[in-house]
This record gives C-alpha cells, structure tokens and sequence, in this order.
C-alpha cells in the first residue's frame, strides 16, 4: 500500500515539474487570429460589439457589464462572467472599421489586448478578432496553450456573435 502510495506521489510530482517546465519554455507572448463572415453591415456589427453593457444579452460567457469611469480618456468597463471579473478599457474606437479593447487589470495572470476588424464583404462584413495576448504564470501558460486552446474564448465570442444575427457562419 506504501509501495503504491509513494509510486503515485512520484508520479504527480513528475507531472507537475513537467508542466512547470514546459511552462516556462513556452512563450509569454502570443498572437492569435479567428475570423467570421456575416451577413451584417459592419456599422451593425460595430454597434452590437461596442455596446459593453449590452454584452450579457448576448454572450454566453458574461453575467454583467459594469461601466467605469473614463481613464485618460479612454471608455472603461468591467465584465463578470466565466472568466472572473475583468477590467477593459477601449484603446482605439473607429466605428464600422475596427475596435480594440485591453485588459486593464495588471493583478491578473493574463494581459493584452482583442483587435476586432471589420471588412465590408458583398453580402454583409467579415469579422477578425486578433488577440495580442500575454500570460504571465507558467503553469496558466501551459494551461491556456494546451488545454484551453488559445483561441476559445475567440470562437465562443465569434459563435455568441453568430447565434445572435441568427446566423451559422463557420468561424475561421
């Protein structure tokens, strides 16, 4: 029983130390791009994604918005939702063109900042979300690379985005 006790110890000590290495030798920075075509005009697609307070009528992901108040000039909100509680603030603000928003909250293990593109198309607009991301923590860095996938909160904003026009555009 000892014998199989220590085995197991061992094994997830090993675990462990893998993770955290790997961690560590993985970048902190990345970037990472999805897209969605849809069948809005980019002013309509703007409207909806640049409307935070409107964000939980829509989005599966976020409970509340909370408006703060403006920082240098710059629109700032925070949002509660699966991801814990974030502070954004708006960076650049080009209505129908492009919108980038950046994790204001430095306590975080994560940071930086969603580019949302709008190209107009013949039958509506396509839409591309880059994210600029940074992940501080190894073991969150592991984590986000290899079992959350670094684009999963990106489709499932690109797919909320769809649902809500009533549309079933692939995201890619």
């Amino acid at each position: 029983m000892l014998k199989i006790f220590l085995v197991v110890v061992v094994a997830l000590t090993a675990l462990i130390v893998i993770v955290v290495v790997a961690g560590w030798c993985l970048p902190k920075s990345h970037v990472v791009s999805r897209s969605i075509t849809l069948r809005q005009r980019p002013g309509t697609v703007f409207e909806l994604i640049s409307n935070f307070p409107a964000s939980p009528s829509w989005r599966s992901d976020v409970k509340r918005v909370e408006m703060l108040p403006a920082e240098n000039g710059r629109i700032r909100f925070c949002e509660a939702g699966n991801n814990g509680t974030i502070t954004y603030e708006v960076v650049e603000s080009q209505p129908a063109q492009r919108l980038v928003t950046q994790i204001a909250d430095k306590s975080l293990p994560f940071g930086g900042t969603w580019i949302f593109e709008l190209q107009p198309t013949a039958d509506g607009c396509r839409l591309t979300i880059t994210e600029n991301g940074e992940v501080y923590n190894p073991v969150f860095r592991f984590v986000s690379r290899f079992v959350l996938g670094q684009t999963r909160t990106i489709d499932n904003y690109l797919s909320d985005l769809a649902h809500k026009f009533g549309e079933t555009q692939p995201i890619s």
